[in-house]
């Protein structure tokens, strides 16, 4: 056998080594990914000692209660989603604690339920997400996980000038603050559209504001007041089987709704044994997408939890954020590891074609 020969059996092997590492890589690792379940937590307000209003003679702890567990019971039929509570009982939890369920289990979604008073006879249903004012603690808690920074080794030469302690080296924190208030906004329109054109409720709008139990959860949020137990009708409506359960589905269909908006932009595309070839190909750009936002973030290393070369492209009027541009899927594979292991948890592989954003399954396939 001559040197040509083994160079050939050699560079076959080296093939068929990548090839079943890819695959093994790709059905244990992205298949998961495809089929990850979206961890939403209901939260119902008040319980226990706590009554919440009670106007009318109605108790708002018990409707919250019975609106909450309906809405999970709806979710539960979901298979991508799993449904955690703060309460599924009459019992007191403390607010931060309600906050704690949700970052303790990584949520992607946390929705409080209550029901709303006032001196007047005002009625409708409104939705709420926190207003940027009440965001720093959220910024002091990713501050404060941010600086296990200081126990990796090497830190001074991977992030060059972070200091945790400064506004400056964690501006690149106020990205994720941003796509939280995207988001929260997007299923608190859902939410209110529901309610709204559906059930034809009172429109009391998405609004802004400094709610304590938004405060301490540090993913997308919304509160939800069904509406007026103060105003008779409506108070009798939120108390009757029928009207929990009408409000219940709205809010149900509308997380799900949001969902499938999550699936689409983070989900990625399952590739079977007979589509996936790894190939070089130069008209093919794949990029792994860190994060998007309206604010312009500097590219540094300490913005980007360490991670170098982060790319930033402005797509309308949101920046998107991208890491380990390459022409080789392998590449691409192994850079979206690194980044998962960094914390961007919902990062996601993107592909180009001539500047043009393409599927990343089509572009994979058998030639």
């Amino acid at each position: 056998m001559n040197f040509s020969q083994t160079n050939k059996i050699n560079t076959k092997f080296k093939k068929l080594v990548f090839l079943t590492f890819s695959l093994v890589f790709l059905f244990s690792g992205f298949t998961t990914n495809a089929q990850k379940k979206y961890t939403i937590v209901i939260d119902a307000g008040h319980g226990g000692k706590d009554p919440g209003n009670l106007g009318n003679g109605y108790k708002e702890k018990n409707i919250a209660l019975k609106v909450a567990l309906s809405v999970g019971n709806e979710l539960k039929k979901n298979k991508d989603i799993k449904v955690l509570y703060t309460r599924d009982k009459d019992v007191f939890i403390d607010l931060w604690k309600r906050g704690d369920v949700a970052n303790t289990a990584k949520a992607d979604l946390f929705v409080s339920i209550h029901c709303d008073s006032h001196t007047s006879n005002a009625y409708g249903a409104g939705t709420f997400v926190l207003g940027l004012r009440g965001n720093k603690k959220n910024l002091e808690i990713a501050k404060r996980e941010n600086s296990s920074i200081l126990l990796e080794d090497n830190f001074q030469d991977r992030y060059t000038g972070f200091d945790p302690n400064s506004a400056e080296s964690v501006v690149g924190l106020s990205l994720l603050q941003e796509e939280n208030l995207d988001k929260s906004l997007e299923i608190a329109s859902l939410i209110q559209n529901n309610f709204t054109f559906k059930l034809k409720r009172n429109d009391r709008k998405v609004k802004q504001d400094n709610f304590q139990v938004l405060r301490e959860t540090i993913m997308p949020s919304v509160l939800v007041e069904l509406g007026f137990l103060t105003n008779k009708n409506e108070g009798r409506y939120l108390n009757s089987k029928k009207g929990q359960l009408q409000m219940s589905k709205s809010i149900a269909d509308a997380i799900e709704n949001y969902v499938s908006n999550l699936k689409l932009n983070t989900v990625i595309e399952k590739i079977s044994e007979n589509d996936f070839v790894e190939t070089i190909n130069n008209e093919v750009e794949y990029k792994v997408q860190l994060a998007s936002g309206r604010n312009k973030i500097e590219t540094k290393s300490y913005n980007f939890k360490g991670l170098v070369n982060v790319e930033r492209v402005k797509v309308g009027s949101f920046y998107k954020y991208y890491y380990g541009v390459t022409s080789s899927y392998k590449d691409v594979i192994a850079s979206l590891d690194i980044v998962k292991k960094k914390g961007y948890t919902s990062a996601f592989i993107v592909a180009f074609k001539n500047g043009e954003k393409v599927s990343v399954k089509e572009v994979n396939k058998m030639p």
